[in-house]
């Protein structure tokens, strides 16, 4: 398999689904949520400015465990009831925080993180497989195009899965 990276262009929604074409290209006939997650967080990473994380935790039956990810050395395990990982984990709704400081609760794995979005990963039975989890060095990086965007790139790993 060859990919080629191309440069987002447009507005944020029409990049967003330009990365997504890109995404959907590299989970194509794959079905390994390691190797499907490791070329989403290089992919997104790479793609998207002012990033300091991007990756994956893997709910373990107890707790989600750090996956492949890009950026800095991670925390390797988060409690369901911790952080802006274990709220989007165990709401099974999309956390974006403007603000990781004023979040109660969040876990500083890297200090320079400002801002944090965190989608959960479910399956089509209802399961948790794990989430999503970007963080900026930048207050407020994120926003509902963002949000939107992020959801669908992540629902097409889970549904790469099978």
């Amino acid at each position: 398999m060859t990919f080629t990276a191309s440069t987002l262009t447009g507005a944020k929604p029409e990049q967003y689904a330009q990365l997504l074409e890109q995404a959907q290209g590299l989970l194509h006939g794959e079905r390994d949520r390691i190797a499907n997650a490791a070329n989403i967080s290089a992919l997104v990473y790479n793609a998207l400015p002012s990033l300091n994380w991007v990756g994956f935790y893997f709910f373990d039956g107890t707790e989600l465990v750090v996956g492949p990810f890009q950026g800095l050395p991670a925390c390797v395990r988060i409690p369901l009831d911790k952080g802006v990982c274990g709220a989007a984990a165990s709401t099974r709704e999309t956390q974006r925080v403007p603000d990781v400081h004023a979040f109660p609760g969040h876990i500083a794995c890297d200090s320079a993180s400002r801002s944090e979005v965190v989608i959960p990963l479910i399956a089509n039975d209802g399961t948790l497989i794990g989430v999503f989890d970007l963080d900026s060095p930048e207050p407020d990086r994120f926003d509902v195009d963002d949000q939107r965007g992020l959801e669908a790139i992540a629902h097409a790993f889970v549904a790469s899965l099978g």
